[in-house]
Parts: C-alpha cells; structure tokens; sequence
C-alpha cells in the first residue's frame, strides 16, 4: 500500500459517474459482488458491474461451461441469472450497501426486452448505470445487435428513450471494424462503451473428438485477448470522443496501464478475478503505485497518453 501522504488522484470520470479509481469489475466474473466479500474490501472498488440481467430467469447453456486454455478460458455460461425481479428484491438491497457505483448489465432477445429492462431499473435508486450487452458469444439471442451496425444504433436508440441513467454499449470483438460499431452506438446515444467482450473459441478433446464445452462454442477471455483489446481501444479512442472502459486479459497493474495509455478512462477486471479474487484491489495498489513512481499527480494524466514519436508511419504511395 502505498503511503497516504503521497497519494495521488486516482479518481475518474465516466459517463458522469463519479469514481475513486478506475478500477472496475468486469460483468460475469464477479457474481452480485457478494460472493467475493471474504476476499477484498469491496468498498475499495471504482464500480461494481454485475452479472447480466435478463427480464425473466435464465437456467443457462448445458455443461460443461468452463474450458481453461494455455492463457486464459473459454466460457459457455449462457447469461444464467435471477431475472429481474429477483435481482431487485434480492440482490440489490445489498449491492446498496457498498458505496462504489453499481453498473447493471442486461440482455435481452429483442429491443423490447432492453426498453423494459432499462425502464423498471431506471426507477431503481442505487443504479449509476446501464451496461448494454449485445455481443455475447455464446449465445443466440442478442448476438446479432452486436454485429450489426444499424441494428445497435436503433436498440440504443429506443433504450436512449427509455432511461435517463448512463448507457454503456459491450462492444464485441467478432466484428470486421470495432470503430465502425462504435460510431452507430455514438449516434444511437451511447454515453460511454466497455470493450471487448469475449472472442468466439472452441476447444475439442481429441480422445473423444466431441467439444469440451457443452455449447461447443465459447466465449474467449483471459491474458491471450490482451493485445486484441488494446488495439480496439486505441482504435475506438481515436474514432469517438466517448468514455472507454477497456477490459481483456487484465491480470497486473501494469496490464491495466496499458488500456488507460491507450485511452480508456477506465479498466474492468475479469478473468484474473477467478485466478485471484483479490486481483482487482491489488491492481488499484498498483496503479497508485505507478503514479508515485513515476510522479504522475493524477490517473487521469494518463489517459491517451500513449507517444507515437519516432514511430514509423504509413506513406501515401
């Protein structure tokens, strides 16, 4: 930890959200947040971003549903939740609790599901936000508005509509231009956009040559995807003039820098929360850290910061 007299200002501004640190939990990979209260003060946390929610309960994809790979997993989950209902009488009361803004995640398999969605949790107290997810690999519903530029830009035009809180689009990366997606969410009224989502993977046991995942394909996340995510930032700062919250393969402090030098004004951490549950405090230390090291005052300094001098560049020829 780093000492108090020499802290620097490690609070970030997404969306008008207001949070202590850039640091946040990736949805999916940190439950209701309850779950990981033996391993870290959760008070500590920029924001919390839960497990998707789906307008009724979903049971999920068949098993198996996790696969490790040589850097990181393939999952297959298949958006299992509480629903709404029971996310709001049950599991919102404690997320209250915790001081960090709360972020909801939601899906659904039409436009109408997300308008309705967004409409009874904007009556909420307690929500900062909304997460859109339209890009999750491994499964059918909702896939096809992550990929589909007119698509999203009218789901988050309609959501636009239905709630005043922050929209924050999932972008996916199975797409053939990420800022193209990002620009169609812009002018459909996104605030800010977390990126990427999982890639699409697949893994067979060659003994007896049937998938290893029970819905044969899955979602790609972990250290593997780092250098993709990256790159889609960079690429989706230079294109909007939006909040970025970058996440993919976030293991160390130093992975974290990476997407805030690239231009994400925040971080979510997900598959190092499985490996460490306590992953996401230790890399707040260490970006306060850095700061003092390097003597930079505040993170926000950081930002886009990444230097291009001398580098070679493309000639019109």
């Amino acid at each position: 930890m780093v000492s108090r007299a020499k802290q620097p200002d490690l609070s970030v501004t997404v969306a008008g959200i207001a949070m202590q640190n850039p640091v946040m939990t990736a949805s999916g990979t940190f439950g209701y947040a309850q779950e990981f209260e033996p391993f870290l003060d959760l008070s500590r946390l920029g924001a919390i971003v839960v497990k998707t929610i789906t307008l009724r309960p979903r049971a999920g994809a068949q098993p198996p549903r996790i696969v490790e790979t040589p850097a990181g997993m393939l999952n297959a989950i298949g958006l299992q939740n509480v629903g709404l209902q029971a996310f709001i009488e049950e599991k919102l009361p404690y997320l209250r609790k915790l001081g960090p803004p709360i972020i909801v995640n939601i899906a659904g398999e039409s436009i109408e599901d997300y308008v309705e969605l967004a409409k009874r949790l904007s009556d909420q107290e307690g929500i900062s936000g909304i997460e859109l997810n339209i890009s999750c690999p491994n499964v059918a519903d909702g896939l096809v508005f992550g990929c589909n530029a007119i698509l999203a830009n009218k789901l988050v035009a309609c959501v636009r509509q239905a709630t005043r809180l922050p929209l924050i689009p999932k972008l996916s990366p199975n797409v053939t231009d990420v800022a193209e997606m990002a620009r169609a969410l812009a002018d459909g009224g996104a605030d800010a956009f977390s990126l990427i989502n999982t890639l699409i993977g697949m893994a067979i046991d060659v003994r007896s040559r049937r998938p290893k995942l029970g819905n044969v394909t899955g979602g790609l996340s972990g250290p593997a995807i780092r250098p993709i995510a990256v790159r889609m930032v960079w690429e989706v700062a230079r294109t909007v003039k939006l909040p970025l919250i970058g996440m993919g393969g976030i293991m160390t402090a130093d992975d974290a820098l990476e997407f805030l030098i690239a231009g994400a004004t925040a971080v979510a951490v997900g598959t190092a929360n499985f490996t460490s549950p306590s992953s996401a405090e230790r890399i707040i230390d260490g970006i306060e850290a850095y700061l003092v090291r390097h003597k930079v005052s505040r993170v926000t300094d950081l930002i886009g910061s990444l230097d291009l001098s001398g580098t070679p560049r493309e000639t019109a020829g």
